[in-house]
């Protein structure tokens, strides 16, 4: 189980989140909800370790832990963003393989015996050697799940998975979600969406902008 206990964070004097606690079960989906400027992203950046609360506690299976830590989250927190933040210059596969290799120091014949069998579990093989230029925005999507899942992450991140999808693919990424639950990852998801939240969630913490 990870808990939030009493994360507090602000940016330049202004409050974005005060003293928020949520525990997330294990092989569960959370979905964090709420308007623009409700401090979604940013609580998501502190889970990930992107950024640091200015208080508060994680907690994971009973342990504090620090997300802003690279040796402890290596294989904790695997985070998908909502850009995709693919390298353009790299193949799909290239993509999935270069952080196994470069941190995990996975050997290469390992690290892609691993990425073709995220691709084909994402129906993405015969997309393998296309750069992201060829992908569609829901191809570039599952792109960036396999590259995060290759991790081997315990927890898995998303910013806002369907804002840039239309809604036959919104519904395609929310299948994925709850496929890969089937697989005993938990996931932490951020999203505008309610309805989407709803679709796929076992929790949703809503939050509201504190200075509104």
């Amino acid at each position: 189980m990870l808990k939030l206990e009493n994360i507090t964070k602000s940016f330049n004097g202004t409050t974005i989140l005060n003293q928020l606690s949520v525990d997330v079960n294990d092989n569960s989906i959370l979905s964090i909800v709420g308007p623009s400027g409700a401090g979604k992203t940013t609580l998501l950046r502190c889970i990930a370790g992107l950024d640091r609360p200015d208080s508060g506690k994680f907690i994971l299976d009973g342990k504090e832990f620090d997300p802003a830590d690279d040796s402890d989250t290596e294989q904790i927190i695997g985070v998908v963003f909502q850009d995709f933040n693919l390298f353009p210059h790299l193949t799909v596969m290239e993509n999935v393989t270069l952080a196994p290799i470069m941190v995990l120091k996975q050997d290469k014949k390992s690290a892609q015996e691993t990425a073709e069998s995220l691709l084909k579990e994402l129906s993405l093989e015969s997309h393998a050697q296309q750069y992201p230029f060829e992908l569609s925005g829901g191809q570039k999507q599952r792109v960036a799940i396999a590259r995060a899942l290759a991790m081997k992450p315990q927890i898995l991140c998303y910013d806002e998975p369907t804002s840039a999808l239309d809604p036959s693919l919104r519904d395609a990424v929310g299948k994925v979600i709850l496929e890969l639950k089937k697989t005993g990852i938990t996931q932490i998801v951020v999203t505008h969406d309610p309805e989407f939240a709803s679709n796929i969630s076992d929790q949703i913490l809503k939050v509201t902008p504190i200075n509104k």
